[in-house]
């Protein structure tokens, strides 16, 4: 029996309750579901098939309610993962992971509290609720003050992003063979030592449920690939990667994104590039002009723009993994964080593109949104939740609580922090750059634990004369303070140029949890840069 017809035959209890009842009376259930209630207690019916995972979200709730909790927010969470590798021929890694489970997060005497099972049983989600109480009861014993959170509505919906290939449906060895053929082109070239592809893709399926009445259900597919060349002559290593270094772009797309990559096209040049680099001149050191392209720009924007504005960092809530941030609240709306054309936005939705950072709902049941971080040059604003929004005045949550996994708790993350397109063609840009470097994919970066002095090196440099790329430079790298650097830039490329890159592994809080953030960029140019030769002896 479907689940939302329980309540025509109680229709004198909520749902809540409705499952309290079937779970505590065998013949009843057996009778709805056609199942004895040892197979119910599996959450399966009598022929094996799952039932509604809302049947232990709200199970989770109701005994919450019980206990004393105030609100509460339970998350059933099901996690389809699919690695794939190659190392110089040879299968490197191959593996298909599951996971299914319950968070839930409860609020009681004013303080949270959180625990999580793979137990979905009528036992496993009542110890787990019972000692998500307990812990919140404990952490109020230490309170300095009781939790205050901004009101939201109820929502019940279901979502999907879209795409046209599930590549769960496709072949592993299909899969395998691609990487296998790129990366024998990429072995073809004289000079390259090492040769690595990859795929990933993740299938996460969530089921929430809160005491506010929310009841929504997602469904996000997420696709992934890369190559990388690595040349090592002398004691220099060089490497070039495609479509972006680690690990390549990742979308909320499905098959069809590693079709559009077309490996196999760009894995000669790739190689070719990665052994020519030890030919190449050391990029020139001093204060020059500087142009990004997107995707080095996207990291640029994760690092000095992404993590400060995340509003539990800014209030010394969360500190562990990345530090904290410069940011603090008296700069809101006042301090002039980059030059004139610089908007910067963190949207959620579906509307700005298939990034990473992309859903319906955040994990606490607020609607994705659109906030303005930057805008024209301005700081303002910051990544919120309903716990943080009423600390600096805001009326409703910015829709960033994010979890990694049903076993961790939602924290404030990057949705997609994007860079605005501009104007410029990216060939007038060039030719508008009289004397400058263009630097291309990312190698390493460094930047302090407030997100305010950083040092960037890419894998491949252009030296640009007179408007023309003139020869390829090694090792470069670029150095400056966050808000120096945004307020030098003075061009950016437009629309057409514009990428929405995926960062499949955003690091944060403890036990550090392992997120994708997307940011979108377009080419661009900062004047005055300083730059420099990373990995020099």
């Amino acid at each position: 029996m479907p689940y939302h017809a329980i309540g025509r035959f109680l229709p004198f209890l909520d749902a809540q309750s409705c499952v309290s009842v079937l779970l505590h009376n065998s013949r009843l259930a057996s009778w709805l579901w056609g199942a004895p209630l040892g197979l119910l207690r599996r959450g399966q019916n009598r022929k094996g098939q799952k039932l509604p995972m809302q049947v232990w979200t709200d199970l989770a709730l109701e005994t919450a309610r019980v206990r004393g909790a105030t609100f509460a927010d339970a998350r059933v969470v099901d996690i389809r993962l699919r690695d794939l590798s190659t190392k110089n021929g040879q299968v490197g890694n191959l593996s298909e992971t599951e996971s299914l489970g319950l968070g839930i997060r409860v609020m009681a005497n004013g303080c949270w509290g959180f625990a999580s099972t793979d137990r979905l049983t009528r036992e496993g989600v009542q110890a787990c609720t019972a000692q998500a109480v307990a812990i919140a009861r404990a952490s109020a014993l230490a309170k300095l003050s009781d939790v205050v959170m901004v009101p939201e509505q109820a929502y019940v919906d279901t979502w999907q992003n879209p795409f046209i290939k599930d590549p769960f449906a496709i072949p592993l060895e299909r899969q395998l063979d691609l990487l296998l053929a790129a990366d024998r082109e990429m072995s073809r070239v004289a000079g390259v030592t090492l040769t690595e592809t990859s795929m990933q893709f993740r299938r996460l399926e969530q089921w929430y449920a809160s005491t506010i009445g929310s009841r929504i259900h997602q469904v996000k597919m997420q696709s992934g690939a890369g190559i990388v060349a690595t040349s090592f002559a002398g004691d220099e290593i060089q490497k070039r990667s495609y479509p972006s270094s680690f690990g390549g772009q990742h979308e909320l797309a499905g098959y069809e994104l590693v079709e559009s990559l077309d490996l196999m096209r760009h894995a000669p040049r790739v190689a070719e590039e990665a052994a020519a680099l030890h030919r190449a001149a050391p990029c020139p050191e001093g204060r020059h002009t500087l142009i990004l392209e997107s995707s080095q720009l996207g990291l640029q924007i994760h690092e000095s723009i992404g993590h400060p504005i995340e509003l539990d960092r800014v209030l010394g809530m969360e500190a562990n993994f990345a530090g904290m941030s410069f940011l603090t609240t008296e700069k809101l709306g006042k301090l002039r964080y980059a030059s004139d054309i610089v908007n910067v936005v963190a949207d959620a939705r579906l509307e700005h593109g298939p990034g990473l950072g992309t859903f319906a709902y955040d994990d606490e049941g607020v609607p994705a949104q659109c906030t303005d971080i930057i805008k024209q040059g301005l700081f303002t604003g910051y990544l919120s939740n309903r716990e943080t929004a009423p600390v600096i005045g805001l009326a409703r949550s910015g829709g960033t609580m994010r979890a990694e996994s049903w076993n961790r708790l939602p924290i404030i993350r990057m949705t997609n922090v994007s860079l605005l397109p501009g104007n410029w063609r990216y060939e007038d840009l060039l030719a508008d750059t009289d004397d400058g470097v263009l630097m291309e994919t990312n190698r390493s970066w460094s930047i302090d634990d407030r997100r305010y002095h950083f040092q960037f090196s890419t894998e491949i440099g252009w030296e640009i004369k007179d408007g023309k790329k003139v020869r390829m430079l090694k090792n470069p790298s670029y150095s400056g303070i966050t808000t120096e650097f945004w307020n030098s830039c003075d061009a950016i490329c437009s629309r057409d140029h514009w990428i929405l890159w995926g960062t499949p592994n955003c690091g944060k809080g403890q036990p550090m949890q392992t997120m994708g953030t997307g940011h979108g960029a377009a080419p661009s140019r900062f004047r005055n840069v300083r730059l420099g030769a990373a990995f020099a002896k």
